[in-house]
C-alpha cells in the first residue's frame, strides 16, 4: 500500500539547510496498522505528510497505492488522495461554516458518490453523534469534533487513513473514547492505518511501531495487533 525508499527532506533556514528526514525506507502493507513515534522535531509529521502526498521530498521515492508520487503533479496527487486517503488531524480541520453532517458529506460529494446524506448520517450515528448532526463545529466539544473528523475520514471508504496526533488536543478520558472509535471503524473498514503519535500507550495498539530520531528510523517493532482492546483497558 505504501512504500518509501531513500526518502529525504531538507529545508533552507537562515542558518543553512536543515535536514528533517534522512534516507527513510519504509514498507506498509495493505491492512496494517503502523504507529510512527518520536520526540517533537523527529520528523514524524513530515513523514506522514510526504507519504500522503501533501508535501514533496527533496530526494527519494514514495509509492502510494501503487502510484509513484514523484511522477505526479499536484492535481494528480490531489485526485489520488481523494480516491485513496482519509485524514484525522490533531486540530480536527472541520469547515466552520458547515454542520457536522455537511462536513461528513463533503468528501462523498467531491468523490461523486450517490447518497451522501444517508451515508453521512449512518457514520455520525456510528460515532455516537446522531443527535448532533445539525450542529456547527463551534457548537461541539473537542471530542465531538474529532468524532466528526473520524466519520469524515471513513466517509469515502478510503484504503488508507493517516492520523496525526488524533488525541493531542483532548483530555485522556475523551481521547480514549475517540481512539476506541477510530480502531473499531478501522477494523470494520479494513483500512491501512498510519498513526503519528508521541503517546506510547496509543502507539502500542497498532501492529507495528516505527521510531524516528532526528529524521532517521532507529527501530521497528512488530506487535500483536491489540487494536481490539479498548484504549482504557
Amino acid at each position: 500500500m505504501i512504500r518509501t525508499a531513500g526518502l529525504t527532506k531538507r529545508v533552507p533556514t537562515s542558518e543553512g539547510e536543515l535536514t528533517i528526514l534522512e534516507d527513510v525506507g519504509l514498507h506498509i502493507e495493505t491492512g496494517e496498522s503502523v504507529a510512527i513515534v518520536g520526540a517533537s522535531g523527529s520528523g514524524k509529521s513530515t513523514l506522514l505528510g510526504l507519504m500522503a502526498g501533501l508535501d514533496t521530498a527533496t530526494s527519494g521515492e514514495i509509492w502510494l497505492d501503487g502510484q509513484k508520487l514523484s511522477d505526479m503533479d499536484e492535481e494528480q496527487r490531489a485526485l489520488l488522495r481523494a480516491r485513496t486517503v482519509g485524514f484525522v488531524f490533531q486540530t480536527f480541520q472541520l469547515l466552520p461554516s458547515l454542520t457536522a453532517l455537511e462536513n461528513v458529506m463533503l468528501p462523498i460529494e467531491l468523490k461523486g458518490d450517490p447518497g451522501a446524506g444517508a451515508k453521512a448520517r449512518k457514520l455520525l450515528d456510528r460515532v455516537g453523534l446522531s443527535e448532533r448532526w445539525h450542529h456547527y463545529p463551534n457548537q461541539l466539544s473537542g471530542g465531538e469534533q474529532q468524532r466528526v473528523a473520524i466519520a469524515r475520514a471513513f466517509a469515502t471508504r478510503a484504503g488508507v487513513l493517516f492520523a496525526d496526533e488524533p488525541t493531542g488536543n483532548l483530555d485522556t478520558a475523551t481521547g480514549d473514547k475517540v481512539i476506541d472509535i477510530l480502531f473499531e471503524l478501522n477494523r470494520e473498514f479494513d483500512t491501512t492505518l498510519v498513526l503519528v503519535t508521541h503517546d506510547e500507550r496509543l502507539a502500542r495498539k497498532c501492529g507495528r511501531v516505527v521510531k524516528l530520531v532526528a529524521g532517521r528510523i532507529v527501530s521497528e517493532e512488530a506487535l500483536a495487533d491489540t487494536g481490539a482492546e479498548p484504549a482504557h483497558a
